[in-house]
C-alpha cells in the first residue's frame, strides 16, 4: 500500500511541529521551505489537520502553528484515515470486473489493508519523534531535506 503525498506531507508537518520547542510557533512558510514542498500544498494540509484538531493554527503577525494534542495522543492510523481520500485497495465496480463474483483477490487485499491499519494504529506521533534530538538536528540542517 502506498500512501498519497498528501498523507506523507501531513506526517512531515506533524513531525516538524513535534520537534519545535513548545514555546515557539512554526509557520507554513518555514515548513514548506524546510521540506522543499510548495507552500500551497502545506497550507491545504495544515487546514485539514487544524479542522481535525490535530494542530492549532492562528493567524496574524504573531500567529503560527503548533500541535493541537499531545504527541502521544496523535495516532498514525487516524492521520492516515483523515488524509487519504479512499482506503479501498481495489475497485471491482469501475470498470465492472467480469470475475469479481468468484475472485478472491479483493478479500486478500482488504485483509492486508486491515492488518496494515491495525499495525500503524499501534503507534503515535511520539513514536515517530523519539529521540527528538535527532529529528531536530536533521530538520535544522541547511540545504538538506528530512523525512
Amino acid at each position: 500500500m502506498q500512501l498519497t503525498k498528501h498523507t506523507d506531507y501531513a506526517f512531515r508537518v506533524l513531525i516538524y511541529l513535534a520537534s519545535v520547542p513548545e514555546d515557539r510557533l512554526a509557520t507554513v512558510q518555514e515548513i514548506a521551505e524546510r521540506y522543499g514542498v510548495s507552500r500551497s500544498h502545506i497550507m491545504k494540509i495544515v487546514n485539514k489537520l487544524a479542522t481535525a484538531g490535530l494542530i492549532q493554527a492562528s493567524r496574524g503577525q504573531h500567529g503560527g502553528l503548533k500541535l493541537g494534542q499531545p504527541r502521544e495522543a496523535i495516532n498514525l492510523r487516524s492521520v492516515i484515515e483523515l488524509m487519504e481520500a479512499t482506503l479501498t485497495p481495489v475497485n471491482c465496480d469501475e470498470p465492472v470486473c467480469l470475475i469479481r463474483r468468484d475472485c478472491t483477490l479483493k478479500n486478500i487485499l482488504f485483509d492486508a489493508q486491515r492488518q496494515f491499519l491495525e499495525h500503524v494504529g499501534r503507534y503515535t506521533l511520539a513514536d515517530l519523534t523519539e529521540p527528538a534530538v535527532s529529528i531536530t538536528a536533521l530538520l535544522g540542517k541547511r540545504g538538506g531535506r528530512a523525512a
